[in-house]
């Protein structure tokens, strides 16, 4: 974006999530320009013009096909927000045309897809970045620096909780909550966002314990509730608990216990008691999307991913989460998964 260039985009996927990459992109003008959105339906993209029409710029086009933004020269990446099972050959397309994508979590409904996607956008040397806005809360990055800093010592323990609400309603929505499009329920789906904050302030797993249910507040294909145990790999040991069960829904939390003392996230709120009886605290309460209303949160964090990914392909480096970088999310998913179909403790390739 030297001398002030804006750098041409497109949007994919007009669903609920869209409206955040729409607000997002309006505060981004000055360095991003929205070339144009696409869906499959017609009715789809009037739906999101209707509704976010005052967010777009009046250059901003319908797109017929995902092979005219392939063809589009002012088009430097593409954000991609479509069901997970919809993807594969839009990145296809999309890579072989040297466009770069920032790609709404998860990467694919299964791992073994997630890896194929990633090496699609490998082999054409284009950049893949996933879209965990999660890391972007303000509290969140002060403790990634406390944590990085090593303030708080050894990690001993993590506690990590989900405690989420959806109404039958939104499971009512086609595809939703199923294999074939979402690739599972509350893991892949909500928590995915929290296992890759802890992750990213925690290191890897090595095994864990799960079990897995459907609750009986909903009819749905998959999981709504997980309850786990995990070791990861410096030794320490945590607990996980995820559910869209829990009426009205409650702010998530991370919580590590260090040797030097234990450091509470919830939400965008930050806690930290040291083991010589200081306290300090961070950030303020903020919407999480964990009620009824999915979309109940602020639309900043996208803006500061994308912004980020924008700032990655200027500056020639990785994005804040690298398509492969996410892949550790969606092994742990399925390590979840296989433990609590199995009734059986699961290592981690």
């Amino acid at each position: 974006m030297a001398g002030g260039t804006q750098t041409g985009v497109a949007l994919v996927g007009l669903g609920m999530v869209s409206g955040a990459y729409a607000a997002a992109l309006g505060d981004l003008t000055e360095r991003l320009a929205l070339r144009g959105i696409h869906a499959r339906s017609p009715e789809s993209r009037a739906r999101f013009r209707a509704k976010h029409g005052a967010a777009l710029p009046e250059s901003c086009r319908d797109y017929a096909s995902v092979d005219e933004i392939a063809a589009d020269p002012l088009v430097e990446f593409v954000m991609l927000a479509t069901p997970p099972n919809g993807r594969e050959e839009i990145v296809r397309r999309l890579a072989a045309a040297g466009k770069h994508i920032l790609m709404e979590k998860p990467v694919e409904r299964t791992l073994e897809a997630a890896e194929r996607l990633c090496g699609i956008c490998e082999t054409a040397g284009v950049t893949l970045g996933i879209v965990f806005q999660h890391r972007m809360r303000p509290a969140a990055q002060e403790l990634a620096r406390i944590v990085a800093g090593g303030r708080l010592g050894t990690l001993r323990t993590v506690e990590v909780a989900v405690p989420w609400w959806r109404p039958q309603s939104y499971y009512d929505e086609p595809g939703r909550g199923t294999y074939a499009r979402d690739g599972g329920g509350v893991m892949i789906s909500q928590a995915i966002h929290t296992f890759d904050l802890v992750l990213s302030l925690t290191g890897p797993v090595a095994e864990v314990t799960a079990l897995t249910g459907t609750s009986g507040f909903h009819r749905m294909e998959s999981e709504d509730f997980v309850a786990s145990g995990w070791r990861f790999e410096s030794d320490a040991l945590g607990t996980f608990f995820a559910t869209t069960a829990s009426f009205p829904g409650h702010a998530d939390t991370i919580r590590l216990n260090c040797a030097m003392g234990s450091a509470l996230l919830q939400g965008n709120r930050l806690t930290i008691d040291w083991q010589d009886g200081r306290r300090e605290e961070f950030g303020a309460e903020a919407a999480t999307g964990g009620g009824a209303d999915p979309m109940a949160f602020t639309h900043d964090w996208h803006r500061a991913v994308i912004a980020d990914f924008a700032d990655a392909l200027e500056e020639g480096r990785p994005p804040l989460v690298p398509g492969r970088e996410a892949l550790r999310v969606h092994a742990l998913i399925a390590a979840l998964e296989r433990s609590g179909r199995e009734g059986r403790r699961v290592a981690l390739a």
